[in-house]
């Protein structure tokens, strides 16, 4: 369980080492919906942090990890961290290991895209892969971290990870000059909706989480009662692509009523199609989920609500836009 005060601390340990990315205000009407509905009402805030290091979001939690675990002692400069990740979290965790100065292994998905891949190497890490799925590279993971003692850095599923992540909420609330009632995240294995939704809670501002039809880990999760095993495939697989939702991303959706929608391939495909077009903005699949939920009609937003998407990431393959 993390609380607003966890994101407050990740705040002020990553402060000036971590990006304060911009945001867009995009206006009223900005977005446009299929059929007969016409645009999308209210106003419109993109948060651009697929422009912070390493190209995702990721880069916040897994730096807040590798310095707490410096700060506690339980840091091994000689044996470093370990990670399992479909790209963007191997990506921070290496970027972060490169600040400490410590040595970073990576487990990643045989089908990892080759763009993420080839920047894990330039950064320093030594990039092992390994099964078809997230869950299979994280089983690998493990296996190191249990035979060298490398500190276990988890893509999505750890305190520190997800206090981070939220850190881009509470700037985000500083940065809008007026209100912001709603923000759209898209939710894989949900550090990112975790953090957001601890970093809101109380503040009035409502949070909807958009998950890809075909990885519903929230969806399954709330309907179960408990995080339970979800099919995965689609095209945001390889950053949604977690099998499972983690334990604090469960536990802070049911305690701050984060809204789950789900969106289709083909809205994702369009959603991200649309920001290049409209904005010139390059993003992954799995970051078009969160914009996909308002211009396929997932998630509709009153005539006067103001809403913000965060877009998560960008590490991806352009030539397809």
């Amino acid at each position: 369980m993390i609380s607003r005060d966890d994101v407050e601390a990740a705040r002020e340990q990553t402060a000036g080492l971590v990006r304060v990315t911009p945001v867009l205000e995009a206006g009223r009407g900005a977005l446009p919906l299929g059929g007969p509905a016409g645009r999308v009402p209210g106003e419109l805030v993109l948060e651009l942090e697929l422009l912070q290091h390493t190209g995702s979001f990721k880069a916040r939690g897994a730096l807040h990890r590798v310095l707490s675990a410096r700060a506690a002692g339980r840091l091994d400069p000689d044996v470093g961290v370990v990670v399992a990740s479909g790209g963007n979290a191997g990506l921070a965790v290496a970027w972060a290991a490169a600040r400490a100065g410590v040595p970073a292994t990576v487990v990643v998905p045989e089908r990892a895209p080759v763009v993420k891949v080839a920047r894990l190497r330039e950064l320093g890490a030594t990039v092992v892969l390994a099964g078809a799925e997230y869950a299979e590279a994280q089983a690998v993971a493990q296996e190191h971290r249990e035979r060298t003692g490398a500190l276990w850095c988890h893509a999505y599923d750890q305190p520190e990870v997800a206090a981070g992540a939220g850190t881009l909420a509470l700037e985000l609330l500083e940065q809008v000059a007026r209100r912001v009632d709603t923000v759209v995240v898209a939710v894989g294995g949900g550090g990112l909706v975790a953090g957001v939704a601890a970093a809101l809670e109380g503040t009035g501002t409502r949070v909807v989480g958009a998950e890809p039809v075909r990885a519903p880990t929230l969806h399954a999760a709330l309907a179960a009662g408990t995080p339970t095993d979800v099919a995965v495939s689609g095209v945001a697989a390889d950053s949604l692509g977690a099998r499972r939702v983690g334990e604090i991303a469960f536990d802070v959706a049911r305690r701050t009523g984060v809204v789950p929608v789900l969106v289709e391939d083909a809205d994702i495909v369009a959603a991200r199609a649309l920001l290049w077009r409209e904005w010139r903005t390059v993003v992954e699949h799995g970051a078009a989920a969160a914009l996909a939920a308002l211009t396929a009609g997932s998630y509709v937003p009153g005539a006067d609500e103001r809403v913000a998407v965060v877009l998560c990431g960008a590490n991806t393959d352009p030539t397809d836009l």
